[in-house]
């Protein structure tokens, strides 16, 4: 036998004798841990099983009557797990991240976490902040590319739908404590632009500025109002996208004065317990705001406060009124229109929109009944006022439909024989007049008979180069490189 062979078998004995020993005792003991130390993964397995029963209630929210859901069918609960999924992904980064000390700018909503009836034509972006401190924000457009078409800042005291409990829709549970649009902004010469935002302007500041404070008088149980302060603890971004070709997001950064350059500290067992709890929580108590707020608030599966109609009515939409807390708040300069859409595969919806004051954004979009936008990157779901034909007579119609009809403003279902419908536009000053809306149920073969004579056509090749930009555009809007 070879010098080398009978190596090799010295080796295999030696691999063989340490198997054999590794089930008696382990080949090298872990240093026996000190109290603190003990403590500190008691308190993280603690955090952790929180979070997985936080999670399972969550999950009821998919198919427990008594938490909402929409009626089930493969498609819905398909849906209602990535959106669950959805709302993990957006807590755990939340969790994590949210530091008032060291802020950044991250997506509230995107493609891998839809909700709350999102605008397709959004980038949405929050930040957290202390509303006792004083922070800079700094932006211009990206190089190469135009600005978004409207962009809004709103300071805000909560996050909608933290607390998992429609209460947060009474007046003063949450506010906006200040707010400054594209329309008031100071563009430098390159387009750049510095936002402070502080609980009270400086006496020797000229420059944008959004409090980060603010008295509101709140109502009482005996008919009374008293003043209440309330403190920031979020700035909110939306930038709103009309020309998808050419548009692109703004470079966008956020800094709290007096902390420039400083080291931030290490994580300790107590802070990482607490945002895995914190987690969990997110994503219960989102879930749950969510599927009571569509139920009971917008009355989408039936008439909850027996008036006798939907605030979201099936085949129609509300009528146009400026955003409010009652009816969940949003953008604070927009109007909105809503309903549902429920249609057979024969069915479509003419709407038609009269807009008597120009809008600074107008857009329409689709939404499965969880509240996500639908694919608005592979399907020509949405429709805003630039990429819209308008007809000669200055009415902006659409067609909510199942299959493609051949006309330019063509919303697609993207096969949901349900959903939701919004229209959004936006005002920085209140109009004199407010838009009203028209829709008209008709069959499939009928949609050209409810459209003027001059509506034009859309050939195949032409729906899919419309197609190619939507999904150039949105890889953009939310590159990760």
């Amino acid at each position: 036998m070879s010098a080398r062979r009978g190596g090799l078998l010295g080796i295999q004995r030696l691999a063989l004798a340490l198997l054999l020993c590794a089930g008696s005792a382990p080949a090298f003991a872990a240093p026996p841990a000190d109290a603190e130390t003990t403590a500190a993964a008691k308190e993280l397995r603690a955090a952790w099983e929180q979070l997985e029963a936080d999670l399972a209630s969550a999950r009821d929210a998919l198919d427990d009557p008594k938490l909402f859901p929409p009626p089930p069918s493969d498609r819905t609960l398909a849906e209602g797990y990535r959106y669950l999924l959805g709302f993990l992904y957006g807590s755990v980064e939340r969790a994590l991240a949210e530091d008032a000390n060291f802020p950044y700018f991250r997506r509230a909503l995107q493609p891998l976490n839809k909700a709350t009836i999102d605008n397709a034509d959004a980038l949405y972006l929050s930040a957290a902040i202390d509303g006792a401190g004083s922070y800079r924000v700094r932006g211009i457009a990206s190089p190469g590319w135009r600005a978004p078409r409207y962009v809004i800042f709103e300071a805000q005291s909560a996050y909608a739908g933290d607390s998992g409990s429609l209460a947060e829709l009474r007046p003063g549970a949450r506010v906006t404590t200040g707010m400054l649009d594209s329309t008031k902004i100071h563009f430098g010469a390159e387009g750049a632009f510095e936002i402070l935002l502080a609980p009270e302007r400086p006496a020797d500041y000229g420059g944008d500025f959004i409090a980060t404070k603010a008295v509101r008088q709140i109502p009482q149980p005996d008919g009374t109002t008293q003043p209440v302060e309330f403190a920031a603890h979020f700035v909110s971004v939306r930038e709103l996208f009309s020309d998808w070709e050419n548009q692109a997001p703004l470079e966008l950064e956020i800094v709290r004065e007096g902390f420039e350059g400083a080291p931030k500290p290490p994580e300790n067992a107590a802070d990482m317990a607490r945002r895995v709890r914190r987690a969990g929580e997110l994503v219960r108590n989102q879930m749950r705001f969510w599927n009571e707020f569509y139920a009971r608030t917008l009355e989408t599966h039936e008439d909850v406060n027996g008036d006798g109609k939907q605030f979201m009515p099936i085949n129609d939409l509300n009528a146009p009124n400026a955003a409010a807390l009652a009816t969940g708040g949003g953008q604070s300069t927009n109007v909105y229109a809503g309903g549902q859409f429920e249609l057979g595969p024969d069915e479509a919806l003419i709407i038609e929109e009269h807009i008597p004051v120009e809008a600074a954004y107008i857009g329409f979009h689709l939404s499965n009944l969880w509240g996500e936008s639908t694919d608005y990157a592979n399907a020509q779901s949405s429709l805003n006022g630039n990429q819209a034909e308008w007809d000669a007579d200055g009415v902006l119609r659409v067609v909510v439909a199942p299959r493609d009809p051949g006309v330019p403003n063509w919303l697609d279902t993207t096969g949901l024989p349900r959903g939701f419908m919004s229209v959004r536009w936006t005002y920085p000053e209140p109009p004199a007049q407010l838009p009203s809306v028209r829709v008209t149920k008709v069959r499939f073969n009928e949609i050209r008979a409810y459209l003027p004579p001059d509506t034009g056509s859309v050939t195949p090749d032409e729906r899919r180069e419309a197609i190619r930009v939507r999904q150039e555009h949105v890889q953009r809007r939310y590159r990760q490189h």
